[in-house]
């Protein structure tokens, strides 16, 4: 069937017999079958998608009319909106995490108005797209039977756990999702939180009384009696206010005040920008840029003034939590801010280790921008110029890096940390080791530095 209708399912999109999402011919679909057809159509006719498509709160789709897979179990296909890249709750920072749960929450709150609710809670469901969080599976949405909420312990271990975690720890520990992809025990989560917490009514409730009556009843076995809309939304009510009042502080981090110091360098910081502004001018139209040890996204948002989507990643929690909360405020698309370690970076997980991607396979753009990271990279993580050379011609066929000689404040800083000498470490080397798949363009000194800023376009078959 798969060869004959030329269509690739997804592999994160086979546990849910409504539906499964598709590729064909470069386009992504999602079918919907004929078991989930009431649902759906109450779905479309109730005014519940239109309701939350209309507050931004689902992914819009269309309807396309043609069984394209050949799917005797087919009922309708719909075309939704692309998201350019797909991010993992893993990768993101706390405040992410936690827009991703209240929007979770507005969304089951609102389609009760309509009869329906949520069956899944997984912030595997969520994407940041055009500034705000969004769902983007449609049929998680079902008619609500007046039954407890079935998504409710999933929500609580995949939402409220790492937020109250983080909450009382002050740690940004959203990459617990990746060793729990499936959420954090409740059980867990009630033995790591401090003894402090139980003295939150809500957190008490959700968490601790949760999982104490989950070792008494192992599965899913809430009381299954009649559970009115008024007592659901007690539920959503309760989880929105407990999350509403968790906030981890925005520490200073070794990184997070390096662009008010790098202010303090003279024209350092405007010639770089001047630079890296008339370089991508003179280069094909550029509409994807990948910025990695972004920080707070000076230069990610220089790019988005150029009409470029940029996905920023850095290694330091707080900055990613800063720029995500300025491209919030400021209700501003164009970026994707998430939290990667390059020498680290997030691997390919579950069913055939295909279910959820790789940092690497997303993270594939026009150009790629690297600035004031490689030191970081090849002293403070130890990778040799050839490897990190290697990583980024996976990436991009355009490089802007910027080399921090070991002269520099910032990478004797990097060395005294280390307990060995790199004497491989020089512009040389560098250049050398990225001369094998790239071919230097443009090369110059940054004003009021020793740091050199080099534009390398990616080497043809034929060269």
């Amino acid at each position: 069937m798969q060869e004959a209708n030329h269509f690739i399912p997804h592999a994160s999109s086979f546990r849910d017999p409504a539906g499964f999402v598709f590729e064909k011919e470069g386009v992504l679909y999602r079918q919907v079958n004929r078991i989930y057809q009431e649902n759906y159509e109450h779905l479309m006719q109730s005014g519940c998608y239109q309701q939350l498509v209309q507050k931004g709160l689902l992914l819009p789709n269309s309807t396309v009319t043609e069984n394209l897979t050949g799917d005797t179990d087919w009922y309708t296909t719909i075309l939704p909106e692309r998201v350019p890249v797909i991010s993992y709750p893993y990768e993101w920072c706390f405040d992410m995490l936690r827009d991703a749960a209240l929007t979770t929450l507005r969304i089951a709150a609102e389609a009760l108005q309509y009869d329906m609710i949520l069956k899944d809670a997984t912030p595997f469901n969520m994407q940041w797209h055009k500034g705000k969080m969004v769902l983007i599976d449609t049929l998680s949405l079902a008619k609500y039977d007046n039954q407890p909420w079935i998504a409710y312990r999933q929500f609580c271990e995949m939402f409220l756990a790492p937020l109250l975690l983080m909450h009382y720890s002050r740690q940004q520990l959203t990459g617990l999702l990746l060793a729990w992809p499936a959420g954090i025990p409740v059980e867990t989560v009630s033995a790591l939180l401090p003894r402090r917490s139980r003295f939150s009514l809500h957190t008490y409730l959700h968490i601790h009384l949760q999982a104490r009556y989950s070792k008494r009843r192992k599965g899913n076995a809430e009381n299954t009696a009649s559970f009115t809309k008024q007592k659901l939304r007690n539920l959503l009510g309760s989880l929105e206010l407990l999350i509403n009042r968790l906030r981890t502080p925005q520490q200073s981090s070794t990184w997070s005040a390096y662009y008010e110091e790098a202010t303090q360098r003279g024209n350092y910081l405007e010639h770089k920008k001047q630079l890296i502004s008339s370089w991508i001018n003179e280069l094909p139209a550029i509409k994807t840029a990948t910025d990695l040890g972004a920080n707070d996204g000076l230069f990610a948002r220089l790019l988005t003034q150029k009409s470029i989507e940029v996905l920023a990643a850095d290694i330091d929690p707080y900055c990613i939590n800063r720029l995500y909360l300025q491209r919030r405020q400021e209700r501003a698309s164009g970026i994707l801010p998430l939290v990667q370690d390059l020498a680290f970076p997030t691997p390919a997980i579950g069913q055939n280790n295909e279910e959820r991607s790789s940092f690497t396979s997303r993270a594939g753009a026009d150009l790629v921008m690297g600035l004031a990271l490689i030191h970081h990279l090849a002293i403070g993580k130890q990778l040799r110029f050839d490897q990190i050379a290697d990583f980024m011609a996976k990436l991009s066929s355009y490089l802007i890096l910027e080399f921090v000689p070991v002269e520099d404040e910032k990478t004797q800083q990097i060395l005294q940390q280390q307990t060995r000498h790199f004497p491989e470490y020089n512009p040389a080397s560098f250049e050398a080791a990225f001369s094998v798949h790239f071919d230097i363009l443009k090369k110059e000194i940054i004003q009021d530095s020793s740091r050199t800023l080099y534009l390398f376009r990616k080497k043809t078959a034929a060269s």
